[in-house]
């Protein structure tokens, strides 16, 4: 095995775990305990996809899309923005672009939790990367978003 495949391979292994990690819930989970946040995991969701925004510009954040991010089929995404919806996280607004359409929006406190999440989710990479140096998270960061941005398409 050439030292390419080698580090491929490690690659790989290490995304399994991260992805393994990330599927537990652990982060979210510990969010909504450190922060006493009055939501459910896929509240939880649901907020950080809309916050994300659309995929372009000139899009709107939409259910399908939602769900689409979630991993869902469009009724169970339905259902779960009704339910954000409701417990007034998100909001439906008209569409600028088609008044029959709606796209989705964050309220206030839906801005609240994603803010309280972010928080978590970054003390828990800074607590990782204690020991690197600024170079190194940089350099992690830089290349991190790239391989993000090259699996996009």
């Amino acid at each position: 095995m050439t030292q390419g495949e080698e580090a491929l391979d490690a690659v790989e292994r290490s995304m399994v775990r991260l992805r393994r990690g990330m599927a537990g819930q652990r982060l979210g989970r510990a969010a909504i305990r450190e922060h006493n946040l009055p939501v459910d995991l896929q509240i939880l969701h649901v907020t950080d996809v809309i916050d994300e925004g659309p995929d372009g510009p000139g899009e709107e954040m939409s259910v399908g899309l939602v769900a689409a991010r979630l991993g869902v089929d469009a009724s169970r995404g339905s259902r779960i923005v009704a339910e954000a919806v409701k417990s007034g996280y998100v909001r439906r607004v008209a569409s600028q672009e088609d008044g029959r359409r709606v796209h989705l929006e964050l309220t206030d406190a839906g801005r609240e939790i994603v803010e309280a999440a972010r928080r978590t989710r970054r003390d828990s990479l800074a607590a990782a990367m204690d020991d690197w140096t600024e170079e190194e998270r940089r350099e992690f960061a830089r290349l991190l978003s790239r391989f993000v941005k090259s699996n996009d398409t």
